[in-house]
């Protein structure tokens, strides 16, 4: 009973911080390590089950977007460059490629070093929570989604590099970077949304070639259900959610959310 609570626990905050840009992978460390949801798990059935949170988020994109997913990969596919849909698709394989190549060769490495490094994800969460900030309210609100030229989605997608540092957030260095190219903020998070899923599914395809991480899922099963089940509900919500606030409101709230956890985790962590 206690895994499942945690699960659903779990599954709430991977749905509501995948999207949010306020980093999800911070928060599952921080309310995993240093708040004690979840805290019995072993290191690798954390990972795992880690795993199985970003799948649930994944068909929340999934099914939100479906219709534009469809239209970009039959446009694409079929007519290439010709319609903006054909455009988009590709623009979303370009930006990819950056943060897909930096996590095959480092993302095992950046986890080892910087999971428990709490400072630097608390420092994480306030620097790019104020960077989010600064850069929304200093940039006009002039493009939209289908007039990003393909330079302009690969600086986006070579943002999402630094999302593999626990407390940058994937939603807010991309929604950071668009909104630097002068994005509306709508079309930067929609943007955002639309290029985390193929890096969502590419993490999560290599890590189910794992057959310890397959084990530990079969091992789990229901917890695994649960969790995946709860942040794609979470997830789907949050979308909405997201897409509605920034048509009229800016990101100073996620700015005050971020740095406030960051203290507190910081004094929980060091006295």
């Amino acid at each position: 009973m206690q895994e499942i609570i945690s699960s659903i626990i779990l599954g709430i905050i991977q749905g509501i911080a995948e999207f949010l840009p306020i980093s999800s992978s911070a928060h599952l460390i921080i309310f995993r390590d240093v708040f004690g949801i979840g805290k019995g798990m072993s290191s690798s059935l954390s990972l795992s089950f880690d795993l199985a949170l970003h799948l649930g988020t994944l068909l929340a994109i999934a099914v939100f977007f479906f219709k534009d997913f469809w239209n970009m990969v039959i446009s694409g596919l079929s007519k290439g460059c010709k319609k903006k849909e054909g455009k988009l698709f590709w623009q979303i394989v370009v930006a990819t490629i950056p943060a897909a190549i930096v996590g095959v060769l480092f993302e095992d490495v950046i986890e080892d070093a910087l999971r428990q490094n709490y400072v630097l994800i608390s420092l994480a969460l306030i620097g790019m929570g104020i960077l989010i900030y600064l850069l929304d309210k200093s940039m006009k609100q002039k493009k939209e989604v289908d007039e990003l030229s393909f330079k302009d989605a690969l600086i986006i997608g070579c943002s999402q590099v630094f999302a593999l540092i626990p407390g940058f957030s994937r939603s807010g260095t991309t929604i950071a970077a668009a909104r630097c190219l002068q994005v509306k903020r709508e079309d930067a998070a929609k943007f955002s949304f639309y290029l985390s899923a193929p890096v969502v599914f590419g993490a999560c395809l290599l890590k189910l070639m794992d057959q310890t991480v397959v084990s530990l899922i079969m091992e789990h099963m229901m917890m695994f259900i649960v969790g995946i089940f709860v942040s794609f509900l979470t997830g789907i919500l949050c979308i909405r959610f997201l897409l509605q606030y920034l048509k009229k409101h800016d990101f100073k709230f996620f700015m005050i959310y971020r740095i406030l956890l960051a203290l507190i985790v910081l004094f929980v962590t060091m006295f």
